[in-house]
């Protein structure tokens, strides 16, 4: 693959990519795969009739890892994406996605992913989705992600979802389904600033006895950004489920936290944690005796608390 400067640092930022991958992996660029590769016990076959690749990982599969990142360049370029995962019983890897929008025009550009997940009995998911925004285009930065993951018996999925900077706009659904013994963890980092929107809403079911579900939000808005977070679970059987949201609020920012909790099983233990606020004064305080003007102390703190 011939890699401009631009492909280059967009990877790097949402993928950590240096180097093309030795894994299975499929490398997008203004909707065109620049690159492809199958192993041989990940197989990923493009789709016919729509965007997107279909992702099939044998049962027993250990170690691997496998890159699917977006990147944008073309202002103006608009795009959905149709990529699904077939989780072979007992397999164990690692999913790196993301996508990098870099709009130097006057036109809007989109990425609306949806990623369905079909995780086999015993299986072991490791999920990292990043979102990043740059270029000096008037155009809006837009991301749409659609996250949907249906777990077998006995299953695991750990995501993270991450929301750096220069996102103009973003819209993230998360359902979730889990079978007997599954279990669910995510954390979602999110940064808004200048008039950046975004809207999150989880919502999942705890549909078999023993499965569980951790989910914790930290936000930060900036400026006069907004940020909505709709967090629901859904205790169908004798499972736990907890969620958490945690957010710093800036300048003229504002911030919506929306809680819900659906109990149809007396053996079901669902609990919500909720707080936001501003960076507490004496935490400013104690880095500026330390040296830091007040904005560096600012920064040290939101870096700490999105970590």
């Amino acid at each position: 693959m011939n890699l401009n400067d631009i492909q280059k640092y967009l990877l790097k930022e949402v993928a950590d990519m240096t180097d093309i991958p030795t894994g299975a992996y499929n490398i997008r660029s203004d909707s065109t795969s620049i690159g492809r590769q199958s192993t041989e016990n990940v197989e990923i076959i493009p789709k016919e009739g729509i965007s997107g690749i279909d992702i099939f990982v044998k049962p027993d599969t250990k170690g691997e890892t496998i890159h699917i990142p977006v990147v944008m360049t073309q202002s103006g370029l608009k795009e959905k994406v149709y990529n699904d995962f077939y989780i072979g019983d007992n397999a164990d890897v690692e999913i790196v996605a993301g996508c990098g929008i870099d709009n130097c025009g006057a036109h809007d550009s989109q990425h609306d992913g949806i990623h369905r997940f079909y995780i086999g009995k015993g299986s072991k998911v490791r999920y990292t989705e990043k979102h990043y925004g740059s270029g000096s285009g008037t155009g809006k930065r837009l991301l749409n992600p659609v996250t949907e993951v249906y777990m077998e018996e006995g299953s695991s999925c750990e995501m993270e979802m991450v929301q750096i900077k220069g996102v103009d706009n973003t819209a993230r659904t998360t359902v979730a389904e889990l079978k007997k013994d599954a279990s669910l963890v995510v954390r979602e980092r999110l940064m808004t600033h200048g008039e950046q929107t975004a809207d999150s809403a989880y919502t999942v079911s705890l549909n078999g006895d023993g499965s569980n579900a951790d989910i914790v939000s930290r936000g930060v808005a900036r400026d006069d950004s907004y940020q909505r977070l709709d967090l629901k679970i859904i205790g169908n059987a004798a499972c736990k489920g907890h969620t958490e949201c945690d957010s710093i609020i800036m300048d003229n920012g504002r911030i919506l936290a929306v809680p819900a909790l659906e109990a149809n099983n007396t053996d079901s233990s669902l609990v919500h944690e909720a707080a936001i606020g501003k960076i507490a004064g004496e935490q400013l305080t104690k880095l500026m005796t330390l040296g830091l003007t007040e904005a560096e102390a600012e920064e040290q703190i939101i870096n700490g608390f999105l970590r």
